[in-house]
Formats: C-alpha cells, sequence, structure tokens
C-alpha cells in the first residue's frame, strides 16, 4: 500500500505541513501531480499537490484518509521537491507559495487548452449547391484550411446558415482544435556580428568551465552578442537557456534581436501575459517545443528538461527580488538551479551591484570585464549643471539653460532626445498655502500625486479623486501644486518645442500589453524626437540616433532613506547616460542636480565604477550593511493600530529576549514603517542585523508564528531577508 505527503491548498501558516493520505489500490499517483482530498473534520473536498510518496505507514497517526481522485497532469518532477524545501527554508515561505512558482497561474482556478471549433473542405459543391454563397464559402475554407471557425466566415459577409448547410451535407466539417496563445511573430535576419577580443574572450571563458560569471560591460560594450553567441552553442549541444530582463521594456528589442537570430520559437515569459498565455507557454516548454525563454524572474521556474545557461540582464536590478511571498531572489535560485544543473549563470551590468562586485573580488564567482564600446563610438560627454546656480540666475525653470540650449542644437540636426525623470504625475504634492494642509490618500499615509486632468493619485494604492477648489481644513482658494512629474516635463517640453514629436513613457502611459511595444518602435524609426520617461527607459534600449541625454533630477534617488541610495544613484546616471551616442555620432549627457559634489554623481560622471565601488565598499564594511551582514526586515500590519502596537512591542521583547544568545546581531524597532499605513492597514517594523544564518531566521519565523497564531487574520507578518525596500 502506497502513502502520499500531500501539500493542501490552504493559505493558513497553520496549513503549511505535509499531510499524509492513503493511495487507493486502482489508483496511480506520482509526485507532482494535483489531487482532490477531504479535508477537516467536514471532510470538504479541496486540492492538493503531491510531494512524496512512501510504501511505509507514518508513525502516530491512526486514522489516514485515502486522496479522493487525481488529476491528469503532472505539474513538476520529483527532483523539484529539494527546490521547493530550499525555497521555503531559506525565504521562511509557505510549501504553498514555493509550489505556486512552479506551476502556471490560473490553474488553481480551472485554466484549460483553449479550444475553437476549425472549419476544414471536404468536398467540392455539387448538385443545387453549386451556386452563390456556397461556392465562395468553400473556395475561402480551401483555401485556409483549419484557419477559420464559423464567426470568422460571417465576419466576411456569409450568412451562419450556409456554413451550418455545407456542414450538414458534409462539404466542410468541423473540428475541435487548440488555439495556442503563444507569440509566434517573426522578425528579419539579425545576422551574427564579428566579436571583438574581449568579447570572444569571454564566451571562450564562460564555455570553457561551469560556474557563476560577471560579465562587467560597459553601456554599448556589447555584452548582448556573448550571449547570443553562448546561447547558440548551448543549441547545439541540444540544451535549453534562459535569459532574464529586469523590465518588460526591454522585451521588444530582445525579442527582437534573438527571435532575428534564433527563429520564432522562443517563449516569451513576464507578468503582462493574460493567465492563458501564460499557460500555453509554460506547456510549450514542458512539451520541449522551445529551448530559449526571454521574460522577467518568473520566467526561470519554466519547466525545461535540459536547463544548462541562465542569463540574468542588468543584474543590478532590484526587480530580480519579488516583493510577494516567497520573497526570493532570482539571482540566489538561479545559481542553486545552475548549481544542481552543472550549469552557467551569467550576471551582466554596466554597473554590478556592489554585492555582486565583492563577490567577484573574493574569487566566490569569476569576473569577465568588457571595457571597450563594441562598435567605434566612444562613451558620452558627460555635464553637470549645479541647479542651485540656476536658481540664482534667476532660472526657477524645470530645465537649466545648458540643457535647453542643448535639447534647441538637437532637434535642429535632426537627431533624437530622451529626458529622463523618475517621477511620474503632474505634480509630486498639493499643499493649501494658506494653512499648510496637504492632500494625503485616505488609505495611506502619503501625499497623493496631481495628474494633468486634475486628479490626484496615490501611486502606492491607486485610489483616485478629483482636487477641489477649495482647502477642504480652510476653505482657502489657494491651492498650489509642488514638484515635477514625467506629465509636467512632457508639458513644458510641447510648450517651449511645439514643432517637436514627443513621447512619454511611464506607467501610466503603457497600461495596454502592446504600449511598451509600439513606443519602441516608433522611436526606433524615428516617428519621435523627444522621449521622456521614468525608470524604463534607462537600460538595455540601444537607438543610434540619441546622441543627447537629460538627467533632470539626478539625486532623486539620493535622499531616499536607504543604504543603497548612493548605488542606486550611480547606476541610474549611468545606465540612463549610457543611451546616448551609441551609434556613429558622439553622445553628450546633462546631469542636474542639486548635489554635484556627491560622490556617486561624480563618480558617474567621469564613468569611473571602480571609483564609485571602492568608497561605497568601505561605507558598507564600516556600518555592517550587506555584504557585511544580512538583514532580517519584520512588517507587521493591521487595520487596529492600538492591537498593532501593543503586539508589536510585545514581540520585540520576545526577540530581543531571544537574541541575546548571539553575540553577532542587533535588533532595531519596533517603530512605525517610514509609510506608516497602506490600504487601511497601519504599519510597524522591526530590523534585525547581523550576521543571520538560515536555523536562526527560522527560530525567528516560527517563534513569530507561535505567538501570533491567533491573531493571524487580525496582523498581518511579513518576513523578507535582505529587502529591496525598507520604506
Amino acid at each position: 500500500m502506497s502513502f502520499a505527503g500531500i501539500i493542501v491548498n490552504n493559505e493558513a501558516l497553520a496549513m503549511d505541513m505535509i499531510f499524509t493520505y492513503k493511495v487507493p489500490e486502482a489508483m496511480e499517483v506520482s509526485v507532482g501531480q494535483r489531487v482532490k482530498v477531504s479535508f477537516g473534520q467536514g471532510n470538504k473536498k479541496i486540492d492538493g499537490f503531491v510531494l512524496k510518496i512512501t510504501e511505509n505507514v507514518p508513525e502516530n497517526i491512526k486514522r489516514i484518509k485515502e486522496i479522493h481522485s487525481v488529476y491528469p497532469e503532472i505539474y513538476f518532477d520529483e527532483d523539484k521537491v529539494d527546490f521547493i524545501e530550499e525555497i521555503r527554508r531559506r525565504y521562511l515561505s509557505t510549501y504553498l507559495d514555493a509550489i505556486k512558482l512552479l506551476i502556471p497561474r490560473g490553474i488553481l482556478n480551472g485554466m484549460k487548452y483553449k479550444v475553437s471549433e476549425k472549419l476544414y473542405h471536404i468536398k467540392e459543391a455539387d448538385g443545387r449547391y453549386e451556386k452563390e454563397p456556397y461556392l465562395g464559402i468553400l473556395d475561402l475554407v480551401k483555401k485556409n484550411q483549419g484557419n477559420f471557425i464559423k464567426a470568422d466566415i460571417s465576419k466576411l459577409g456569409f450568412s451562419l446558415s450556409s456554413v451550418n448547410t455545407l456542414i450538414k451535407h458534409g462539404y466542410l466539417t468541423v473540428m475541435s482544435e487548440n488555439d495556442y496563445r503563444y507569440n509566434v511573430d517573426e522578425f528579419e535576419d539579425y545576422k551574427a556580428k564579428n566579436l571583438n577580443k574581449e568579447q570572444s574572450y569571454g564566451v571562450e571563458k564562460i564555455s570553457s568551465a561551469l560556474g557563476t560569471y560577471l560579465l562587467h560591460g560597459i553601456t554599448g560594450s556589447g555584452k548582448t552578442e556573448v550571449f547570443l553567441e553562448l546561447i547558440r552553442r548551448n543549441i547545439e549541444k541540444g540544451y535549453d537557456s534562459i535569459v532574464l530582463l529586469p523590465e518588460i521594456s526591454l522585451t521588444p528589442q530582445m525579442i527582437e534581436r534573438f527571435k532575428g537570430r534564433f527563429g520564432k520559437d522562443i517563449t516569451i515569459f513576464h507578468s503582462r501575459l493574460s493567465d492563458g498565455e501564460r499557460y500555453d507557454e509554460w506547456h510549450r516548454v514542458r512539451s520541449g517545443k522551445v529551448k530559449i525563454a526571454i521574460g522577467a524572474r518568473s520566467a526561470l521556474f519554466l519547466p525545461f528538461k535540459n536547463l544548462k545557461l541562465v542569463v540574468i540582464d542588468e543584474e543590478h536590478e532590484s526587480t530580480y527580488k519579488s516583493e510577494m511571498s516567497p520573497k526570493y531572489n532570482a539571482k540566489e535560485i538561479a545559481e542553486y538551479m545552475m548549481k544542481r544543473n552543472e550549469g552557467q549563470l551569467i550576471l551582466a551590468s554596466a554597473t554590478p551591484s556592489v554585492e555582486s562586485f565583492h563577490r567577484a573580488e573574493n574569487k566566490e564567482i569569476e569576473l569577465i570585464t568588457l571595457s571597450e564600446r563594441a562598435t567605434s563610438a566612444s562613451l558620452p560627454q558627460m555635464d553637470v549643471v549645479d541647479m542651485r546656480d540656476e536658481l540664482l540666475s534667476g532660472n526657477r525653470s524645470i530645465f537649466s539653460n545648458r540643457l535647453m540650449q542643448k535639447i534647441t542644437e538637437t532637434l535642429e540636426r535632426k537627431e533624437q532626445i530622451i529626458l529622463f525623470l523618475n517621477r511620474r504625475g503632474f505634480s509630486t504634492f498639493v499643499s493649501c498655502r494658506a494653512c499648510g494642509f496637504v492632500f494625503k490618500c485616505e488609505n495611506c499615509d502619503i501625499s497623493m500625486t496631481h495628474h494633468r486632468d486634475n486628479s490626484l493619485m496615490c501611486h502606492q494604492c491607486g485610489a483616485r479623486k478629483y482636487l477641489p477648489k477649495t482647502c477642504p481644513s480652510c476653505q482657502s482658494k489657494y491651492i498650489k501644486q509642488f514638484g515635477t512629474g514625467t506629465e509636467k516635463v512632457e508639458a513644458a517640453i510641447r510648450q517651449a518645442f511645439p514643432s517637436a514629436r514627443v513621447m512619454r513613457m511611464d506607467r501610466d502611459t503603457t497600461k495596454q500589453k502592446s504600449s511598451y511595444e509600439t513606443m519602441y518602435n516608433d522611436f526606433k524609426n524615428n516617428e519621435c524626437d523627444i522621449l521622456i520617461g521614468t525608470q524604463m527607459i534607462s537600460k538595455g534600449l540601444d537607438f543610434k540616433d540619441v546622441t543627447l541625454v537629460g538627467i533632470l533630477a539626478a539625486d532623486l534617488s539620493l535622499n531616499l532613506p536607504d543604504y543603497r541610495a548612493a548605488e542606486k544613484t550611480f547606476q541610474l546616471i549611468t545606465q540612463v547616460a549610457g543611451r546616448a551616442g551609441r551609434g556613429d555620432k558622439p553622445g553628450e549627457v546633462i546631469i542636474q542636480t542639486y548635489s554635484p559634489e556627491n560622490f556617486a554623481v561624480l563618480s558617474a560622471k567621469s564613468h569611473d565604477y571602480m571609483g564609485f565601488y571602492r568608497r561605497e565598499i568601505q561605507m558598507r564594511e564600516v556600518l555592517k550593511n550587506p555584504p557585511f551582514s544580512k538583514l532580517l526586515y519584520l512588517v507587521f500590519s493591521s487595520e487596529d493600530e492600538q492591537l498593532l502596537i501593543k503586539n508589536t512591542q510585545y514581540l520585540g521583547g520576545l526577540l530581543r529576549k531571544h537574541l541575546t544568545k548571539y553575540d553577532n546581531m542587533i535588533l532595531l524597532g519596533p517603530g512605525p514603517c517610514i509609510i506608516s499605513k497602506i490600504k487601511n492597514s497601519y504599519r510597524w517594523q522591526v530590523l534585525i542585523k547581523g550576521d543571520i544564518k538560515e536555523e536562526t531566521a527560522l527560530e525567528i519565523r516560527n517563534l513569530i508564528h507561535d505567538e501570533m497564531k491567533n491573531l493571524y487574520k487580525e496582523i498581518k507578518v511579513s518576513m523578507d531577508i535582505n529587502p529591496n525596500s525598507m520604506m
């Protein structure tokens, strides 16, 4: 008799364990299969996933229920069980959250293949059907066998009754076929380029040995050509490859290059796909129909059978760290996977994360450097403008005089311009000049952003309302918008340069699935002169006619309450600047800042990654910030503020007492989060800093769960190892 260890589809923390069920004699069950089981005292039928099969009768279990039924498909293989355990242990997640990484989104909601009734021609018309409209319908279907359904014929002007008549009398037939929802677009041939000496060395070095490599190449150094050549070699050996990208905005260009080089059979996988599209792409990979996947971090979990190469482009980007449970780091998981698969991981960036470069310095991973641009182009000229001087000279505009002059000259030369501001909206906040009232979100503890349609929007929860004509506090009419967003920049540019073709790319203008691709192609085809955007335009995009980049507020990220603030500033400036001068024409970058003396700004100006890294790593070591420690960030949230404060302070005391047995950890807090309220939930935090081992983090998790088990409905707990943000 067999027994199955099953994870039930119940998100309650108390259910995060393996439940044992008996496998009925006539039933075949495999690890990774979805089953239906009776659960709880009421024997409610719920889904579960089989994690293990054993022949041994579990001890101390008096009554074992049987599996009720089994679904036909297997969603993960037995070798993925260790992977699930690793995710759960490393990121303090539940079994169910780890399993959901491996299965297509929508499966638990009954997602299936999309089926269409396709029309096929069987025989020619004869007798009384040898006339219109029958002849026209038969000719149309014959020329498009299996491409049309009845509705398509109807849209072309033929009646459904005529189609049904032809089916009834055997001239046409209908066949049910899966209607696949994946990307099969084709692109013109993207020919392989001759690699330069540095690129060739990188390819040969990586090809020669397994392991993790940091590919540090300046902007425009041809890192993508290195990826393409390595993937070509991988395909020749029959292996699979995954290329991860930090932003969906990079995918149109990458798709164009990869499909132009390797053909249309490449899986595209990212968050903007519908559940149906993700379902079909997942099954296309599982069936072995594709050897390459391009996408966001979730593409890492596609069910390739022979995955030997993972490329993580722009590896410094924060989007490789999940903000939802499991709060995994894609770089860490990719390295774990490639060690198990005996494959290679490439971390690529012009501005590697401090942690990755520190690992390379310590010989934990191999460093490969591309120090020259792949073409004859040189790095752009960098010019820093002190906005304090602009203010003293009477210029209160968003744009410095230097930038306005350069925009004029660039437009006259019929060249393209990118203007970068990492803040969307028209104005960043609105307040009353009479009493000082600031319009804040009623659900969150942040100011609302003013948009050009005169609405106020919370960029945290999405709440929106219209700006009143008078102050809600004192009824004054003196309401003023402060700060600058991309909408305001767009309006100012259109006013200053009315004949210029202007396009804005931010979250507000790219809500449609095809928005990125449309904008990318418009700018690439020179149908736009000036592109204004947020972080999504700061990396990877390669336009030969862009010769001017304006960074409007370089110190926005510099003033964040984050130990990575200087690093993020250096990376943003360098990445945005790298969009200029990538073709035959020289590029120029204007950096507007109120902190021109800051070392991150100065290092970016001189293209000096090593100078920046040396200073930043010294500060990290002095302050014992990562990579010299780990952070465990605990956030407690509740709609009942007093209950939250009372229990968080109590837990803080317990944790402080628990940590006294460790001499290499400190606890900061408890206290309110920087954003102390989101979506009507109040938020308090605790930060633990030090040499946090996996077993220590698990002890802390178990302690918190034991203390909060009776309050899990009232107080939510979030735990994050080395978080991206502590806002």
